[in-house]
């Protein structure tokens, strides 16, 4: 373990219950040398507490992988928060939509590869990187996005460009530099990776930073171009943040191959289609042989043109020099390595039971596909190496892991040298209460059936003050219960995979702070999902068995309750399955280890109180922010005299525009455009919604 602190864990909490416990365990095991171990820590004991505290003392770079982008960017903030003088990143898949391509042979059908990027997730990517190669004290918060290929490292910093006070580079000079490193040149606003020369200077906006450098130029005694001064301004406000001696920049894609490696690689492409082109002939596939010959040569053209094509990510071995069924770099290959060149950074898997499964499954779906595309002419068979990494490969790749659950899977209990329990919160909370009752009407009894009895309970407890969670089979039913408790005047949302990562985020806030009493969902609310609010969780036709009923997921559903006080479950079921039984025996072995510590230490159980931030503001822009900022100021005067508002703001746009300050106009359009879908400010022709 390294010597100099490298961490700076702020908090004012001190490890209480089974944490102290969990912390020395875990630490100790890292002494020893142990590679694998797990922290079985049951739902609302503070595992990421846990962690944070065995990060801080093992001392080393940290990455920690969830298995999804809500979960990730809840963990990252939660991380922030621990260590805000620190490098926590935040590193998931940058599709907002992603369809890969695909072949159907049955039907005849070719998919063709559609994507959506999401500009914002790519910066934080690249933040991530770039900390990875510049600093010691970073923790990357990552989904499973992490074994994906991501392009050299070596590569990717070997072309940095530094620029400093004094150096002797002429404007144009720098404008072919931030070319060849993949920035666009542009007259209009900066966007991340984007550049602009106006007059004797240049400003850049950098792939990592929501900022810009203006770079200004003088001329030496000799009468050459030096650059004078380096300004960091406000990409909104255009003020000044700062002044440089020297900053770095690095490239604007993570994918960077000398113009060496790309003659080698054109070379190598047309070697392997000619051989390719013999195989699909000798086997009488001319149709396919077609097919690939015109595919590749078409790819190669652009590629000899203009550096790039469509689908390039397909040719990726063949541009990073790697040999055939090699492993590519992914941001493994980012994290630092010892002397001997062995992983020197830790790894914590965070619910486990979810993650490894798919860490383990994403090569398998992956080869598969690509294979049909293969066999059928779409792809050369170098295509098969761009890829996510295998488990095994995965597992070369990273140093000491620690798997953390409340329930483990047999793969991590079987392979741990290590198992640390949690089991004693630190706010003596116990675990709920488990209810059972029938599905089914009963007419004898006046028992009206579990969606019936659902709403009476969840009303009970709305009018306490808390919230309600209700989990289904399938989104259907999930959308449906939804609908029917909106006609019953109840405040309800359904959250399911349909809905994109953003919306979910905004769903859960919006749920802890009142907008919604009642959250119906499928599988996405069993891990992660810390919300202390909610006191009651009706688990609908809980004795369908299978795996949104199983042992694992119930345990988890039950933990949602777990944080507050008067939690509780109701297990509507009609039969009494082994997956119920083994759920419920292992809640009560927790609760009798929990109430014996309380009841020997005299612990009041205390709901968590647990402040409620937005995590998608690190996924906003500062254009977003500044726009939202705009509307919080106006809002009252919207209110009062929306036509005395809107009048003034087209005054100050078109101030704007005269001035040549088009940011500041786009500003105050998108601020009229806000107000105007928040409470229908009149002016626009009437008021009338834009659409």
């Amino acid at each position: 373990m390294s010597a100099k602190p490298l961490f700076q864990l702020a908090t004012p909490y001190k490890p209480a219950g089974d944490q102290p416990k969990a912390i020395s365990g875990l630490v100790d095991g890292l002494k020893k040398g142990f590679t694998k171990q797990t922290l079985l820590g049951v739902t609302g004991s503070g595992k990421t507490f846990t962690a944070a505290n065995v990060i801080t003392q093992f001392n080393k770079p940290t990455l920690v992988i969830a298995h999804n982008k809500t979960l990730a960017a809840q963990l990252a903030q939660e991380y922030r928060e621990f260590f805000p003088h620190n490098a926590v990143h935040y590193f998931v898949s940058y599709y907002d939509y992603y369809q890969p391509e695909a072949y159907i042979p049955s039907s005849d059908t070719y998919i063709e590869k559609e994507a959506m990027i999401n500009e914002e997730i790519e910066r934080l990517r690249h933040a991530s990187t770039q900390a990875l190669l510049t600093r010691k004290d970073v923790i990357i918060v990552a989904s499973v996005s992490c074994i994906y290929g991501l392009g050299s490292p070596e590569e990717y910093e070997k072309v940095n460009l530094k620029l400093k006070i004094g150096m002797e580079l002429s404007r144009a000079e720098l404008i072919r530099k931030l070319i060849d490193i993949h920035f666009e040149r542009t007259t209009a606003d900066l966007k991340s990776g984007n550049f602009r020369a106006i007059g004797n200077m240049l400003e850049v906006m950098p792939v990592n930073e929501k900022t810009i450098y203006r770079i200004e130029y003088d001329t030496n005694a000799k009468g050459e171009a030096v650059i004078s001064l380096i300004t960091e301004l406000d990409p909104v406000s255009r003020s000044v943040r700062a002044s440089h001696e020297a900053i770095f920049i690095f490239p604007a894609k993570h994918f960077i191959s000398s113009d060496e490696q790309s003659a080698k690689a054109y070379k190598t492409i047309q070697a392997e289609l000619v051989d390719r082109l013999k195989v699909l002939e000798k086997g009488g596939k001319m149709l396919e042989a077609e097919r690939l010959k015109r595919r590749v040569k078409y790819d190669l053209s652009m590629i000899k043109e203009i550096g790039y094509t469509n689908g390039i990510e397909n040719y990726s071995r063949h541009f990073s020099g790697k040999m055939p069924g090699e492993a590519p770099d992914s941001l493994l290959a980012y994290f630092p390595k010892d002397k001997d060149g062995k992983p020197d950074f830790l790894t914590v898997i965070d619910e486990s039971h979810v993650t490894i499964p798919q860490l383990n499954g994403m090569y398998a779906g992956d080869a598969s596909r690509k294979e049909t595309l293969i066999e059928h002419g779409f792809r050369l068979p170098s295509a098969k190496d761009n890829r996510p990494l295998k488990f095994p490969e995965f597992l070369e790749r990273v140093g000491p892991m620690i798997y953390t659950s409340a329930t483990p899977g047999k793969y991590e209990v079987a392979e741990s040298q290590n198992v640390v329990e949690q089991v004693i919160r630190p706010t003596g909370l116990i675990d709920p209460v488990v209810d059972i009752k029938p599905i089914r009407e009963n007419t004898a009894s006046g028992y009206k059936g579990q969606i019936f009895d659902f709403i009476e309970e969840a009303e009970k407890t709305i009018k306490s003050g808390f919230r309600v969670i209700a989990t289904t089979l399938t989104k259907k039913m999930a959308e449906d219960l939804s609908e029917y408790l909106k006609e019953k005047k109840i405040k309800a949302s359904y959250l399911h995979s349909d809905i994109k990562t953003i919306e979910r985020i905004n769903i859960l806030t919006d749920f802890r702070r009142g907008k919604y009493d009642i959250i119906v969902g499928v599988n996405l609310l069993r891990e992660g999902l810390d919300l202390p609010e909610v006191s009651l969780i009706g688990i609908l036709d809980a004795d369908k068995e299978g795996f949104l009923r199983s042992e694992t997921s119930l345990i988890q559903t039950i933990g949602r309750a777990a944080r507050n006080s008067a939690g509780r479950v109701i297990l509507y079921a009609d039969n009494m399955t082994d997956s119920m039984k083994n759920a419920i025996r292992e809640t009560d072995r927790r609760r009798a280890i929990q109430v014996a510590y309380k009841t020997k230490h005299g612990i009041t159980p205390t709901t968590i109180i647990k402040a409620i931030h937005d995590i998608t503001d690190q996924l906003r822009t500062e254009h977003d922010k500044a726009v939202n900022a705009l509307v919080a100021i106006d809002e009252e005067l919207a209110k009062t005299d929306p036509k005395k508002l809107y009048r003034m703001k087209e005054e100050a746009m078109a101030e704007a525009v005269q001035a040549l300050d088009f940011e500041t106009a786009a500003l105050i359009r998108d601020e009229l455009f806000k107000l105007e879908e928040k409470m229908g400010v009149p002016g626009r022709k009437g008021g009338k919604k834009r659409k």
